[in-house]
C-alpha cells in the first residue's frame, strides 16, 4: 500500500462514520483514461471527502504557500496535490493538470473556484472549461456535495455520468460554454436528490 491509499484509507475511517458519509453514482467513473472530477464547493473538508469517496486516486490542486510549510511540503505530493498561484495565470499548475489528464489521471476542480457562503451554487470560472476541453480525451466527471460538515449529520456525495467533451473540442467551444455546462450537470445531480428525499 503506498502513501496515498494509506492516508485516504486512515482519513475515510475518520470521515465515514463522523459526516455519515452516504456515496452513490461510483459505477459511473470510468476505470481508466483522464477524468477531470468536478464538485461544487460547500466547504474546507470537499477536498479529502471528494478525494476518498472517488475509486480512483485524485490529483489536487492546492494554493502554492502550502507547499512552504515544512511538514506540508513533503506530505502533499504524496497526497496527489500540486501548487497552484492564485491570482495569477500559473502556466506550471495548467500544464500539470493537463499533462495528468491527457496521462490518463484523475484531476479534481471546483469550478466555482471559491466556496459557497450560502450553500448555493456560485458562477464557474472558466478555467475548469479549459482543462476539460484542453485534457486530451479525458471525460469529465460532474459531484455533488450535499449537506452540512455537521458531526453525525449525513453529507451525500453523488457522482453523475461522465460527460463527452469531444463534440466541445471538435467544434471548438469557448471555455465557459464548458464551465457552464458541467456546473448544469451539477445542478442537476443536487436536484435530482432534492426529489428523491
Amino acid at each position: 500500500m503506498d502513501f496515498y491509499q494509506f492516508a485516504k484509507s486512515v482519513v475515510y475511517g475518520v470521515l465515514k462514520p463522523l459526516y455519515r458519509l452516504d456515496v452513490k453514482g461510483t459505477e459511473n467513473f470510468p476505470k481508466t483514461g483522464g477524468v477531470l472530477l468536478c464538485a461544487n464547493h460547500i466547504s474546507l473538508l470537499d477536498p479529502p471527502t471528494v478525494g476518498i469517496c472517488a475509486p480512483r486516486p485524485v490529483n489536487f490542486m492546492a494554493k502554492a504557500e502550502l507547499f512552504e510549510a515544512p511538514v506540508l511540503k513533503n506530505l502533499l505530493p504524496g497526497l496527489h496535490v500540486f501548487p497552484v498561484k492564485r491570482g495569477l495565470s500559473d502556466r506550471n499548475a495548467i500544464r500539470t493538470g493537463i499533462n495528468l489528464l491527457r496521462d490518463g489521471q484523475v484531476v479534481g476542480m471546483f469550478p466555482e473556484g471559491t466556496r459557497s457562503k450560502d450553500g448555493r451554487l456560485g458562477k464557474p470560472m472558466s478555467g475548469a472549461g479549459f482543462f476539460a476541453l484542453k485534457g486530451g480525451d479525458a471525460v469529465v466527471v460532474p459531484c455533488a456535495v450535499i449537506g452540512e460538515y455537521k458531526p453525525f449529520r449525513k453529507v451525500k456525495i453523488r457522482f453523475g455520468e461522465p460527460i463527452d467533451m469531444a463534440p466541445y473540442r471538435e467544434r471548438r467551444a469557448s471555455a465557459d460554454e464548458a464551465a457552464e455546462l458541467i456546473m448544469e450537470r451539477i445542478a442537476e445531480l443536487i436536484e435530482r436528490e432534492k426529489r428523491a428525499e
